[in-house]
């Protein structure tokens, strides 16, 4: 059994294992029922993550469906990401942190220039319009992300607002395919907020199967 520090999986078959570096995009096609391994390696790293239907690249991750059918604003193990047309894309079968954001979105250069006066930022939009580029999508594409490991508390009175992250060096995620799926991450680059900490850091994903 893999631990926070030992991710070794025994009996799997690697398909691939990188390090994306901070602030960099990162994408894969999967099958269904493989597993995609997500490693915070320095903890507090927010990692920006979208999925679409492979035979239907129309039919892209939904946040709204994934809140309302999951029952909450924050997915944890068991929880499942849904699709537009309500077809649950990719199951979270192992989680060592929890809480992840279902409302934040991703970052982009327009809205760093008005929340910190800043042009042209390194930003999570433009990561995800790089990394879909690829696929023959376009930035029209990019939708709200779910991200993993970053902390967006919601109080009492509706209030939000993005807090330093709650995981740890080591922390990971194993997410499963419910069907052939095209999967972009944005390690996210941010770094006027707490999102990363301040600090934007590499992450590992180690994209495996069961078995021979």
């Amino acid at each position: 059994m893999a631990t926070e520090t030992d991710h070794s999986i025994p009996g799997a078959t690697i398909r691939e294992d990188v390090i994306v570096p901070a602030r960099e995009p990162w994408s894969t096609k999967m099958g269904k029922g493989e597993i995609l391994r997500i490693i915070d390696l320095e903890g507090q790293q927010a990692v920006d993550f979208l999925c679409y239907n492979a035979d239907d690249l129309a039919d892209r991750y939904n946040a709204a469906n994934t809140i309302k059918f999951g029952g909450g604003l924050y997915i944890g193990e068991g929880y499942q990401l849904y699709s537009e047309l309500a077809i649950p894309m990719m199951t979270l079968i192992r989680d060592t942190c929890g809480h992840h954001d279902t409302i934040g979105g991703c970052c982009s250069a327009e809205a760093n220039e008005l929340r910190y006066g800043k042009k042209n930022t390194p930003n999570c939009k433009d990561n995800f319009t790089k990394a879909l580029r690829e696929h023959g999508l376009g930035p029209s594409e990019v939708v709200a992300s779910v991200n993993f490991f970053m902390n967006v508390p919601v109080g009492n009175d509706g209030s939000a607002a993005i807090e330093d992250g709650l995981s740890v060096p080591g922390d990971f995620v194993d997410l499963r395919a419910e069907i052939d799926t095209l999967v972009v991450i944005s390690n996210c680059p941010q770094a006027d907020n707490a999102a990363n900490g301040f600090n934007p850091t590499p992450i590992r994903v180690i994209e495996w199967s069961e078995g021979g």
